[in-house]
């Protein structure tokens, strides 16, 4: 059982949803990345359910770059003989001595503040990375095989648009150094459709939206962090800019159900935004809305023009993904923009 009460119910919501968690049955899943935000999730429920008996002999290999860091992370897993931490850089070539059947390739530097001061970091994941997972797929052949991507690979949507399918593309400058997370997630999804043509990698491709929830970092730049760190620590919410950017928020428990649909479900060399459009406020409402939630607290939201140091902010004031695609996977959002955001703010509490 999680020590973190928002993180069990949590899991037991993922759990109970409509998932093929038999497929999992004496299977070995590969997770990269697996102490990072979203795929952490995924750890959790898989080990959720095996250790409440609703799949049995299901073994998790969580591939991860800092010991410590998953350590702390997975300190009430770690006696659970269901997972083994595997501690190497995922841009070096990936053995392992035991079958594989699923594989989540989900190492990457997500956040804008490492664009600007490891862009080779950043990119080097998504190419080099992919390129070594997707070799392990071609020797050790898996059942399926979950890249995530990002909303980023759209770059400068057409302004015209009222939603963005997963064909709608638009500009991304290669000389902007922010372009080291979009291109090389470009990148690796093509490294992906191109090992499925020629060696028949089950490849399906995940494009998260703005995805908060219990575990993210309160010190990654991005506003939405910002803000829950300023409620968490009973601070005021300064806001570095007018607020009018409008973004759709995904709670996290809702984004993990979508995950293992598409590894699942989802449809060989497919790609499938995550989003809860439902969930669209401007950044000015969010932060009016949080310190809402929490009237004890006596907070308000401060405005400033001063930005954050390191922080390369998105060029795209909105950013809708259409999930009409995946919604076919029989995936919806049903959380809240309230109740994540309270749910989050108390997991930290």
């Amino acid at each position: 059982m999680h020590p973190n009460k928002v993180i069990q119910e949590d899991l037991k919501h993922i759990a109970a949803s409509e998932v093929g968690w038999q497929q999992f049955e004496n299977k070995t899943v590969l997770i990269t990345g697996a102490n990072g935000f979203l795929p952490a999730y995924m750890v959790e429920t898989l080990l959720h359910v095996a250790r409440t008996g609703v799949v049995q002999n299901l073994k998790v290999l969580a591939l991860v770059r800092n010991r410590e860091k998953a350590e702390k992370r997975f300190a009430h897993l770690l006696h659970d003989a269901r997972l083994e931490l595997i501690v190497q850089d995922v841009c070096q070539p990936v053995q392992v001595s035991q079958p594989v059947h699923f594989i989540v390739h989900a190492a990457s530097q997500a956040s804008p503040r490492y664009y600007g001061v490891d862009p080779v970091g950043t990119l080097s994941a998504n190419v080099s990375g992919t390129i070594n997972l997707c070799e392990l797929a071609r020797k050790n052949p898996v059942q399926s095989f979950l890249y995530f991507s990002s909303g980023e690979v759209y770059g400068k949507a057409d302004e015209r648009l009222t939603e963005v399918s997963e064909v709608d593309y638009g500009y991304l400058d290669p000389m902007d150094v922010r372009s080291c997370y979009g291109e090389a997630k470009r990148m690796g999804e093509t490294i992906c459709v191109s090992y499925m043509h020629q060696h028949g990698v089950p490849v399906k491709v995940v494009r998260p939206g703005h995805t908060y929830g219990p575990g993210m970092d309160l010190n990654d730049g991005r506003v939405f962090a910002d803000f829950v760190k300023n409620i968490v620590n009973g601070e005021n919410i300064v806001m570095n800019s007018d607020g009018s950017a409008s973004r759709a928020f995904c709670y996290l428990s809702d984004a993990t159900v979508a995950f293992f649909k598409a590894l699942l479900d989802g449809k060989v060399g497919e790609a499938y935004n995550v989003a809860n459009p439902l969930c669209e406020i401007t950044i000015r409402d969010l932060a009016e809305k949080l310190v809402a939630l929490f009237p004890e607290k006596r907070l308000k939201v401060v405005r400033t023009e001063r930005v954050s140091s390191g922080y390369i902010a998105s060029k795209n004031t909105h950013c809708f993904a259409s999930i009409k695609k995946i919604q076919l996977l029989s995936w919806n959002p049903v959380v809240t923009i309230e109740d994540g955001f309270y749910k989050t703010v108390l997991s930290y509490e």
